[in-house]
This record gives C-alpha cells, sequence and structure tokens, in this order.
C-alpha cells in the first residue's frame, strides 16, 4: 500500500512538472512568435515609405500646386426636346508664365460661352480662350493679373523620360482643388485617340491617380518641371484604375507658339483608317506581309476624293482582323516606306494643308500611285 501510494506521489509530481514547463512554454511562446509579425509590419512600411522621397513629393506639391488653377466652363448645348439647356463642365490647368497664359486640354475649354478661373488663393477670375490645337487636345487660356500674384510652373524636355521614374500628378478631381497624387511613369510612346478622332501620339502612360477633374492639369517629374498635361484614362468604370495618359511637354512645345499667338493649331488630314499589315491580316486577306491596310475611308475627304478605296465590306469570315476584304494597301507615303498608321501619320505632320503627297499603293495584286492633296482636320470626323 505505501508502494503504491509512494508510486502515485511520483506519477502525480511528474504530471505538475509537465504541465508547468508546457504552461511555461504557451507563457513565452506569444513572445518568440510576435517579433517576425512585428519585423513584417516594419518591413512592409519600409517598402512603402521608400517607393517614393515624400520630402520630394511635398517640395514639389508645395512649389507648384500655387500654379494648379481650377477651370470651370459655361456653355448652351441643344437638346431635342427642351432646346438651348445650360450647361458647364470643369477641369484642371496651370500657369506657365508670369504674362497669365494657363495650359489645359481642349476638352476642357471646348464649347465655351464664357471661363471662370479660380486660382490657388480662392480668387476666381473670367478666362479668355487664346489659342488652341484640337488634334493634341490641348488649349492655352488667358487671365488678366498682376504678374506678381502669379506662380507659375517650368515646363521641362518629355525626351528624357525614363520608364519608372517619379511622376507626379496635380489637378482637381471631382472639383477637389489641388488634389497630388503619386506614382510612376508606366510607359512611353502610347497612342490615344482624342476627341476629334486623330490619334496623339507618344503619350506618356501614368498610374499616378487620374480622375474626371484632373484633365488639363499638370504631370511633373521630382524637379516639379511639367512633363505632361493629364489627360485620358483608360477604364471600365470610368474613374482610375492606374492607367492615365498625358501628352508630352515636347508636343506641347511643337504648338505653343501658335497658341500664344491667339491661334489655333491644324493638322493636315488624310481621312482613313487603317491597319499594320501583320502575318496573321496576310494570311486572313491573302495579300503580302508589308504596308498599311485601309480599312474605311471617310466620305468626302482628301483620300476619298483621291480615289483611295477601304474595304468593301466587313466579313465574318476574318473575326481576328475585324476587317473586310477589298481595301487597298499603302506601301509608301512620298517614296517612303511605311508598316504602321503612325508612321504616316507622323510624315504627314510634317506637311501643311493644301500640300500634296503621293501614295504608293497595292490594288487586287498591282502596284500604282495615287495623288492626295491634304485638308485641315476636321473638328468632327463622321464615318
Amino acid at each position: 500500500m505505501t508502494s503504491i501510494l509512494k508510486n502515485f506521489v511520483i506519477v502525480l509530481l511528474a504530471m505538475l512538472m509537465g504541465a508547468a514547463t508546457v504552461i511555461g512554454y504557451l507563457q513565452y511562446q506569444p513572445l518568440t512568435a510576435a517579433a517576425p509579425l512585428v519585423a513584417g509590419v516594419e518591413t512592409t512600411v519600409a517598402s512603402k515609405a521608400s517607393l517614393f522621397d515624400e520630402d520630394t513629393v511635398v517640395s514639389v506639391y508645395e512649389k507648384v500646386s500655387p500654379a494648379v488653377v481650377f477651370i470651370t466652363r459655361k456653355g448652351v448645348t441643344q437638346d431635342p426636346i427642351l432646346g438651348q439647356m445650360p450647361e458647364r463642365g470643369s477641369g484642371s490647368g496651370v500657369i506657365i508664365d508670369d504674362q497669365g497664359h494657363i495650359l489645359t486640354n481642349n476638352h476642357v475649354v471646348d464649347g465655351a460661352d464664357s471661363l471662370d478661373v479660380t486660382l490657388a488663393n480662392g480668387e476666381t477670375i473670367p478666362g479668355k480662350l487664346l489659342g488652341n490645337d484640337a488634334g493634341n487636345d490641348l488649349a492655352v487660356v488667358k487671365i488678366e493679373v498682376d504678374k506678381n500674384q502669379l506662380t507659375y510652373a517650368p515646363l521641362g524636355d518629355s525626351s528624357k523620360l525614363k520608364v519608372g521614374q517619379l511622376a507626379i500628378a496635380i489637378g482637381n478631381p471631382f472639383g477637389l482643388q489641388r488634389t497630388v497624387t503619386v506614382g510612376v511613369v508606366s510607359s512611353l510612346g502610347r497612342s490615344f485617340a482624342s476627341d476629334s478622332g486623330r490619334t496623339i501620339r507618344d503619350m506618356v502612360q501614368t498610374d499616378a491617380a487620374i480622375n474626371p477633374g484632373n484633365s488639363g492639369g499638370p504631370l511633373l517629374n521630382s524637379s516639379g518641371e511639367v512633363i505632361g498635361i493629364n489627360t485620358a484614362i483608360e477604364s471600365p468604370v470610368g474613374a482610375s484604375v492606374g492607367i492615365g495618359f498625358a501628352v508630352p511637354v515636347n508636343t506641347v512645345q511643337q504648338s505653343l507658339s501658335t497658341m500664344l499667338a491667339g491661334k489655333s493649331v491644324s493638322h493636315p488630314w488624310l481621312g482613313i483608317t487603317g491597319a499594320q499589315v501583320t502575318a496573321d491580316l496576310a494570311k486572313e486577306l491573302d495579300i503580302p506581309v508589308e504596308g498599311v491596310y485601309v480599312v474605311s475611308v471617310v466620305q468626302d475627304s482628301p483620300a476619298a476624293k483621291a480615289g483611295v478605296n477601304g474595304a468593301l465590306r466587313r466579313s465574318s469570315q476574318i473575326p481576328s482582323a475585324n476587317v473586310g476584304k477589298g481595301g487597298d494597301v499603302i506601301l509608301a507615303v512620298d517614296g517612303r516606306k511605311i508598316s504602321k498608321v503612325e508612321e504616316i501619320s507622323s510624315y504627314l505632320d510634317t506637311k501643311l494643308s493644301g500640300d500634296t503627297v503621293k501614295l504608293s499603293i497595292r490594288r487586287n495584286g498591282a502596284e500604282q500611285e495615287l495623288t492626295v492633296t491634304l485638308a485641315d482636320w476636321p473638328d468632327q470626323v463622321e464615318q
């Protein structure tokens, strides 16, 4: 009996010691486990902070935001039932000199009967549309203000941009004045169709948040220089999903002097839509792999008057191309071989309305030349 009691006490002590060991382990285990979690949070915070230099963004904002203005457009629109109806719109702009010249998008001010410009100090003054470049969705608005009251932003050089560098947008999204968003230059050389139907080339793509109301505001580099004018977004929801586009400042520079002189910039117009002849398209259409295939020709356009043929019909037999057979293939313009629509547009931009160009085309397997007299790009292209 004594032996049994002795063994029971030994087992009980062993169990108590084991329990104490487990409790001690559990008591100290959370501290050991918490260390990696805390370190992980610190690492994440540090990684986010390293995405951009906060001091740089703060400095750029403090320097440039006083140059960003809020533009309100007032006009009249024609309703088919109600007749004339008042129309209002708004966007952003950036002051570019001490003379009160404001750079913005053409679509921000287009159709305005009057313009109101709200400065950083809250003062609202009348603005006047001075000149525009509808083809590149650009415009210059003039305000009359003492130059000592103006802050303006310097223009940079978009040819020096590199993918991945800091991009800072300042504007008035949804009327929230002088909002700053930060991202990077996501890509370069993008193309985007303007309201006029003309493709704007070499656009800067950014993931800095751009929303309705940002249009016309500046995209800036880390030095606070304007590298582009925020113009458009690609979005299935109508708001920022991280894909925005800005007209590069070097494109602005090409037409700025004309706009400052109070004139409209015109671009030569051919009047076609085309597609690069890729291997797949060539196979579908049974044509050689070269040149630009003419998908359609605008009625009464210079190309139509010169006899350029577009595709005769759409065909369900070539869904990958989504074009019909029977269009001409443009092989060269003034003897310069081309393979992309952008190459045609770039060359035509060296010409003026009224100039003639020779198109080398292939039609039904035979090559021939057509002479086209260029015209001004219309305000709206109707197919």
